[in-house]
């Protein structure tokens, strides 16, 4: 993929930095995703502050379950792989189960049936753009109406990242993940 943007460079505006200083861990130097979106200072602040990484009202590994199924349905490998490896410790998922995410059809024997949901739900929305009768009220036993509305905004904006990195060829993180070659894609 060629990049199509260019990501910012240091030294950047002081409402460019500030947006960095935000998001990004002390010392950590901006993600490419975020160099490229500061060509927008009002995007990059709207999405800095519109992000779902916080406290919510869902596990980390429910969020990130949903952030990996979404970008892999998107084919957003640079996404996917800062999520598997900045998250993938705090999930306690296996190796089996991060690349099981990019499989056409995910296998039911690395999930639980709460986490089978999940996927159908991402797989439902990327598909239908909608969730049906049968999913939402299976879903309706483990989560909140909070809980659900987390949910169904998390696969949403993790598809409009996904439309950022795809579009613009945001090149992926050296030291991120990458989809394998063996896996489906």
């Amino acid at each position: 993929m060629t990049t199509r943007i260019e990501p910012l460079n240091a030294p950047y505006a002081a409402d460019i930095q500030r947006d960095f200083d935000t998001i990004m861990p002390p010392g950590v130097p901006p993600l490419g995703i975020f160099r490229t979106v500061a060509h927008n200072p009002r995007v990059l602040s709207r999405m800095i502050q519109g992000g779902l990484l916080d406290k919510g009202s869902i596990s980390i590994a429910e969020r990130e379950l949903v952030i990996l199924r979404t970008c892999a349905l998107c084919k957003a490998e640079y996404e996917w792989g800062v999520h598997v490896t900045g998250f993938s410790q705090k999930t306690g998922f296996t190796q089996e189960q991060i690349g099981d995410t990019l499989s056409e059809v995910p296998a039911p024997f690395y999930w639980s049936n709460k986490e089978m949901l999940l996927l159908q739900l991402v797989d439902q929305l990327y598909k239908t753009k909608t969730v049906d009768e049968g999913l939402w009220a299976e879903l309706s036993v483990y989560y909140a109406d909070d809980q659900l509305i987390e949910l169904i905004m998390l696969a949403g904006l993790y598809h409009a990242v996904s439309f950022i990195v795809n579009a613009c060829g945001v090149q992926c993180e050296s030291f991120a993940a990458a989809f394998s070659a063996e896996l489906p894609r």
